[in-house]
């Protein structure tokens, strides 16, 4: 029980280091209603260190002999005092000192690991959605982001970035363009890379990355647009998040949605390039292109055109399907489908994504970085 207000506990002696000045002085000690009192020779008055922001370097006990404590307001300050009475007594007025409470913090992250798979397990079976894809709309947009930023970092490991100024307005604008069509609550972001591959993916946190050979392959700004109003529905149904989570397994999954990280957590653009969409995720993104393209009156021929480019490379490169490094067909399947049924959409007014100057602008965005060989399709 708490000392009443006007009580104040018994002296003791004990050593006492501001942490500013070298070596610690004697001190007297007690314990009073609002922390510890330390009198200090020659100081005007006591300091006092409030029970709830002091911290112990070993947890208190029945049988201590000793307490050695800090404040957290005096960062290198240190008491030491020489007395299992005052030690007790102490544990007495601040518990969260003690070793029970200390056994309790550590196992605190796992109670709430546990709560957590159980609440998701919970969202799985009301919502009736994947495990994999109930863990990914978790996700708090914070660590979405984090994510994304990890998966780009990770997936462009030791490419250079293409930020040549133009090129960067130009795709800023239908960046812009796309994100306002798409009702996004904030601008996807995009990043181009000055590799040959010729894709485009999707990652967690509303972002993209776009290769210098998709667009060089490209025969217009509209294909462009296609391929990333494609993206962004893959970002609007979190499909990258969800593989991602898919590819950890759940004791991972569930770390990233309590903020962990570390090594387990490691590789995500490696996981996500590896990763197939499933063809209901491929036509949800498809939907959304429409969609995105039709609100943002731009054509969607120039996706059926890109699917159809795709296809011509598909038949006149052997084994395109399966070729690791042609990974757009390897992981977009049913292409002619898809053009045929982007063919079938109404036609709306539209207009050019972008201005005849601003795509020569955007395919020049890699000048001035070293191309790396170019990828012969």
């Amino acid at each position: 029980m708490s000392m009443p207000s006007d009580e104040i506990g018994p002296l003791f002696e004990g050593r006492f280091s501001d942490g500013r000045t070298a070596g610690a002085g004697d001190v007297h000690v007690r314990l009073t209603s609002r922390g510890i009192e330390i009198t200090v020779p020659g100081a005007d008055q006591p300091l006092v260190w409030p029970y709830g922001a002091l911290a112990a370097a070993e947890p208190l006990t029945a049988h201590s002999i000793d307490a050695l404590v800090t404040y957290e307001h005096m960062p290198g300050a240190t008491l030491f005092v020489p007395e299992g009475t005052f030690a007790r007594r102490l544990a007495v007025e601040a518990p969260h000192l003690t070793a029970k409470a200390q056994r309790w913090r550590h196992a605190r992250p796992w109670v709430w690991a546990s709560a957590a798979a159980i609440l998701i397990g919970c969202a799985v079976w009301l919502s009736d959605l994947s495990p994999s894809r109930a863990i990914a709309r978790m996700l708090p947009d914070g660590a979405r982001e984090k994510l994304g930023a990890q998966v780009v970092q990770s997936m462009t490991n030791g490419r250079k970035m293409c930020e040549e100024s133009d090129g960067r307005a130009a795709l800023d604008v239908l960046i812009k363009r796309l994100s306002e069509a798409a009702g996004a609550k904030k601008d996807f972001k995009v990043v181009v890379v000055d590799w040959g591959l010729m894709n485009a993916f999707a990652t967690p946190g509303e972002q993209i990355v776009l290769t210098r050979g998709i667009i060089k392959k490209a025969a217009s700004a509209d294909e462009i647009a296609g391929v990333l109003a494609h993206e962004m529905g893959h970002g609007i149904e979190m499909h990258p998040e969800t593989g991602i989570v898919r590819g950890l397994g759940l004791a991972a999954a569930t770390e990233l949605l309590l903020g962990g990280g570390g090594g387990t957590l490691a590789n995500f653009g490696v996981l996500l390039a590896q990763l197939s969409y499933t063809r209901d995720a491929e036509r949800e993104a498809d939907g959304h292109a429409l969609r995105i393209l039709k609100a943002a009156s731009i054509s969607a021929s120039g996706l059926a055109d890109f699917f159809k480019r795709v296809l011509e490379i598909e038949d006149k490169t052997p084994g395109a399907k399966t070729m690791s490094q042609f990974d757009l067909l390897r992981t977009h399947p049913d292409t002619e489908k898809r053009r045929h049924t982007v063919l079938q959409q109404p036609q709306y007014p539209a207009t050019p994504a972008l201005s005849g100057k601003q795509w020569e602008a955007l395919k020049g965005i890699c000048k001035g970085t070293t191309p790396e060989p170019p990828v012969d399709l």
